[in-house]
């Protein structure tokens, strides 16, 4: 059953209790794959394996965003400076023991290329955090996978 998350604005991606942080260069400009972060929302499932549904609420101020083994969020974008940050947090989902989440990519040239930062940021009951910790192995494969389709993609 879906709840709602506590809101928790940018700040939120340094502080909380538990932070999953992924980087990854690709060869892509910054503005490029800031377009693809913010821009094409729906283009997400092309390139990110876990996510099978995204698309853009409110004229785009937020986002509808479904994962492998039905995992759902309702989200609203905090931060979208271009080509440097994209953030989001989620306001609803239906992932027993979530508290708080907010997610933000950063990004930043990397010779002609962008180096991605994905930090994940999270509270929630003891269960939660101890089981999305031991995600975290998972994560990292499922980023690096993501940024070598989303690679890909941004060069054809």
């Amino acid at each position: 059953m879906a709840h709602r998350l506590r809101p928790e604005g940018i700040a939120f991606a340094g502080t909380a209790p538990v932070r999953l942080v992924f980087e990854r260069e690709v060869a892509a400009a910054p503005e490029a794959v800031f377009g693809a972060l913010a821009r094409d929302v729906t283009g997400w499932t092309a390139w990110f394996r876990a996510v099978t549904l995204c698309r853009p609420l409110e004229g785009g101020a937020g986002r509808e965003l479904r994962l492998l083994g039905a995992a759902r969020f309702r989200e609203t974008v905090l931060v979208a400076e271009e080509p440097e940050v994209y953030a989001y947090r989620v306001d609803v989902a239906n992932v027993p023991g979530a508290r708080a989440m907010v997610e933000e990519w950063r990004l930043r040239p990397a010779g002609t290329g962008t180096r991605v930062r994905w930090t994940m940021a999270v509270d929630g009951s003891a269960p939660f955090r101890l089981v999305l910790k031991a995600s975290r192995p998972g994560l990292a494969v499922g980023f690096r996978d993501a940024m070598t389709s989303l690679d890909r993609r941004l060069a054809g």
